[in-house]
């Protein structure tokens, strides 16, 4: 395996630019999903990395899973590592499994409270009008056999103007309707399994943001009122759960001044001339080299543990 099983861990380096950069070119749906799939492409190969270092390097350890045959000299020199190295990344695999749990968790947690908090609530009621005087609106995720609900506490409903409501249910309906709440967990998980991707989970989260911005501008046919509801909101607004798309949530500032300006292309790649082009062609090329190493890795360990218990 050699040096190729530690790229994996570093690659993510790699696709840093890109969650500065993706929003100046790309339309939020596609940086929302290209964000997205790169983290989770990324730290699906940094966990088979950490998973092929700590089976190399505790091989030695008494007690081990392995065959008796994995510890014979000729097989360890096949597939060099040290063992302080493998002790390492066990204790780093150990830690990233309880994170990983922790979020999901937390996640379950929230849900829990929230439908608990709307069960009292006729299961037909849309918007879901919760009495409070902290101003929220976000939108629950559905399961099941359970659809997707919108969350306004009555604060947030007389904050806001009609006009200004009907783009804020309009966003909700956006976050629903694009089941943007996956691609908040699989940027979580993401986040949690690498420290690393944490800025891409925080880039795809905003370009979500942005992508229900432009549908609820699309639906409501006003760029402005939507960016007048969304500073509204914001002013008054409350942050949401963790884990939940919020009308006030992200960069606020920024979204209102993207409503105000044209909308980017849906489609296409930059030019390769820009710095926006440079970060993809770089994030591209670490994403693919990650996922090439971690395979080959992968194989390599696998055939040499093959060979070894038919020794």
């Amino acid at each position: 395996m050699g040096w190729m099983v530690l790229l994996p861990l570093m690659a993510p380096l790699t696709a840093l630019p890109l969650g500065r950069l993706a929003e100046q070119w790309s339309h939020p749906r596609v940086a929302a999903r290209l964000l997205t799939g790169a983290s989770a492409v990324l730290a699906a190969c940094s966990t088979l990395s950490l998973v092929l270092l700590a089976v190399v390097g505790t091989a030695q350890l008494p007690g081990n899973p392995l065959p008796d045959s994995w510890s014979d000299p000729e097989v360890r020199e096949a597939v060099p590592g040290p063992d302080a190295l493998g002790v390492v990344a066990l204790a780093v695999l150990g830690w990233t499994l309880l994170a990983v749990g922790g979020a999901l968790v937390r996640r379950a947690l929230v849900r829990v409270r929230l439908r608990r908090a709307l069960a009292a609530l006729p299961a037909d009621a849309d918007p879901a009008l919760l009495p409070d005087e902290r101003p929220y609106a976000y939108a629950v995720p559905g399961g099941l056999r359970r659809p997707g609900r919108i969350v306004v506490s009555t604060a947030m409903r007389a904050g806001l103007g009609a006009d200004e409501y009907r783009a804020l249910l309009a966003h909700e309906r956006a976050h629903l309707a694009g089941r943007h709440h996956r691609y908040l967990l699989a940027g979580e998980l993401a986040a949690r399994a690498h420290p690393l991707l944490a800025p891409l989970r925080d880039a795809a989260a905003y370009a979500m943001e942005r992508w229900a911005d432009e549908d609820a501008a699309r639906a409501v046919g006003d760029r402005g009122l939507t960016a007048r509801a969304v500073g509204h909101a914001a002013l008054v607004g409350h942050r949401p759960a963790p884990g939940l798309a919020g009308f006030a949530a992200g960069p606020v500032p920024r979204r209102v001044a993207a409503l105000l300006r044209p909308l980017p292309p849906a489609g296409g790649w930059p030019p390769p001339t820009t710095r926006a082009g440079v970060a993809a062609l770089v994030a591209a090329a670490g994403t693919t080299a990650s996922a090439l190493s971690a395979l080959n890795a992968a194989v390599t360990l696998f055939l040499v543990l093959k060979a070894a218990t038919q020794l």
